[in-house]
């Protein structure tokens, strides 16, 4: 039987929140909407994710600690239909990975609480006493175009002959051309570009299997 895979971002698609804007606020209100701001500014298209990627960290130089409590956050916000659509998508077939520029200690206990094994996200690096000493920079997703090269890598490693993204940013639409369908996720925000670039534009997960 030919192999199916599902790629879901994770941020403002999977859960409510945005795990860098959780950590900013941390830091007080202006630290938080300069961060936001920087995030949204990647996430509409108009600001390559190598610009902001290292910036938003050093403003926060989040400690594992913190990125151990946004991991808790995402469970208690994950978006309402994912556990029973994920489970109904795993039994027609379905191989699931996530595939975010969110960080990785953060989004493993929401894989593990969806049943998700596959995540690519990027690696925060922290000295002995948990203080922040950096990102794997070698981490696709930190920069423009990572999401393609993650699709074009786990399609060849799950050999899958149908590869479908779904999320809300621009950087989940740009793998237009190395997926076969981006599908825009508008639950906790719509974003006009991807909303008019998307093959499918879907308000809830539960409306996945419809659409696939």
């Amino acid at each position: 039987m030919p192999t199916k895979l599902l790629l879901l971002d994770c941020d403002s698609t999977l859960s409510a929140i945005e795990g860098v804007d959780e950590l900013g606020r941390l830091r007080g209100p202006a630290v938080f909407k300069a961060v936001e701001d920087m995030t949204n500014a990647a996430m509409n298209g108009g600001t390559p994710m190598e610009e902001i990627f290292a910036q938003r960290l050093n403003m926060i130089k989040p400690t594992l600690a913190e990125l151990q409590a946004i991991g808790t956050k995402y469970i208690a916000t994950v978006e309402p239909t994912a556990v029973e659509t994920l489970d109904k998508l795993r039994a027609a077939g379905w191989k699931i990975a996530i595939v975010s520029g969110g960080f990785t200690q953060a989004i493993m206990p929401l894989a593990k609480f969806l049943g998700v094994a596959r995540v690519e996200a990027v690696v925060l690096k922290f000295n002995e006493d948990g203080t922040y000493a950096g990102f794997d920079e070698t981490c696709p997703t930190s920069k423009s175009k990572g999401k393609n090269m993650i699709a074009r890598r786990l399609r060849a490693d799950f050999k899958a002959q149908t590869v479908v993204m779904v999320g809300d940013g621009a950087s989940d639409l740009e793998v237009k051309g190395d997926v076969d369908k981006v599908i825009g996720f508008g639950r906790y925000v719509v974003r006009p570009k991807v909303k008019a670039g998307a093959d499918a534009f879907i308000m809830a997960l539960e409306e996945l299997p419809g659409i696939l």
